[in-house]
């Protein structure tokens, strides 16, 4: 059985997951496609040979009889709506983050989910796919180092268009921190500061930049995250922990060391989609699995709510530079 795919959005990661979908993935095809711009949808339905159907209205796409599952990919401020039409066309969704762009707009989905009594949801948070920090996680559930004590973490950006604004660096950047470090310590958060060093001359004048964010868990574990999203040099993902007895480190994306001109040296890659490509290419492999056995496991709405409602917080932060408190709700048993 192949699993027939609709895509609401094709931009970069739309067009992108859609070409993973063509030629490297196994259990699907691409049905049907919506962009508000329909010369790209057409342009990546040839560019493709995909043997798909444009459509104008998103909503159609979504309630079509050949439709089985759906990829919202499109603008965030667009991901609510169209993943509560999904859940009310009884379909499985893969949604990009944002899951929704306000914390409320996440729990409006999780009660859509609830009610259905399914689990329809899945988010596209892809570092829990990496193998970097699936290492990083065996580590710590075996106890290799201890318990945690302390995270350090590092997420950098070589530069950013002037339409990139101080929040976005929570909403945008520190949002998949804030999922992958809820998965990696089995922990929430507790409170939120956010501390501004002194600002780079690469950032524009509405952006302060680079930023520390500084978390600490409901177990007590403290978290500090640099985000610097003009730093220049390269894409770098960096995630230390710190245990009782020892320390784990995400390992460094495979590079070929070259020793030339009395140096030695590695690429530092550029671009956040070739650093996370195998991850993305698992994350979508394991949505279309779970589609396929009506089970889907990965990143769910609740962990999309949990997400944004630590990124709410963080924000809070940066406008009262102050220790800002972080409540989370009760997991449901539905999404234990």
């Amino acid at each position: 059985m192949s699993i027939k795919i609709g895509i609401i959005g094709i931009g970069a990661i739309g067009a992108d997951h859609a070409k993973r979908i063509t030629n490297s993935l196994t259990g699907a095809s691409i049905v049907a496609l919506n962009d508000v711009n329909l010369a790209q949808a057409h342009a990546v339905a040839d560019t493709l040979q995909l043997n798909a159907k444009v459509y104008t209205d998103a909503h159609e796409l979504i309630n079509a009889d050949d439709v089985d599952a759906i990829l919202v990919t499109s603008w965030g401020p667009t991901h609510e709506e169209f993943v509560l039409s999904a859940i009310a066309a009884n379909k499985y969704v893969f949604c990009e983050k944002p899951l929704a762009t306000t914390a409320q707009g996440c729990k409006n989905i999780v009660d859509a989910e609830l009610k259905a009594g399914k689990k329809l949801v899945q988010v596209g948070f892809m570092r829990p796919y990496d193998s970097g920090y699936q290492l990083l996680k065996q580590a710590i559930t075996n106890g290799d180092i201890g318990e945690p004590l302390m995270v350090h973490c590092a997420h950098r950006n070589p530069e950013v268009p002037e339409s990139y604004l101080t929040p976005m660096a929570i909403h945008d950047t520190l949002i998949h921190e804030l999922d992958v470090l809820r998965w990696l310590l089995d922990d929430d958060y507790k409170s939120a500061q956010v501390v501004f060093p002194r600002k780079s001359r690469y950032a524009h004048s509405q952006l302060a930049d680079p930023q520390i964010v500084l978390l600490e868990t409901t177990k007590g574990v403290r978290i500090d995250v640099e985000v610097f999203v003009n730093c220049q040099y390269g894409y770098d993902i960096q995630c230390s922990v710190v245990g009782e007895e020892g320390i784990a480190n995400l390992p460094e994306p495979q590079s070929l060391l070259i020793r030339k001109d009395a140096k030695l040296a590695t690429t530092v890659l550029t671009d956040w989609k070739q650093r996370f490509i195998d991850a993305y290419d698992v994350e979508l492999q394991d949505f279309i699995d779970g589609v396929k056995a009506q089970k889907l496991i990965g990143p769910t709405a609740w962990d999309g709510f949990a997400a944004s409602i630590a990124a709410d917080a963080c924000v809070k932060a940066q406008e009262s530079g102050q220790i800002e408190s972080i409540e989370m709700p009760e997991r449901p048993a539905f999404y234990q």
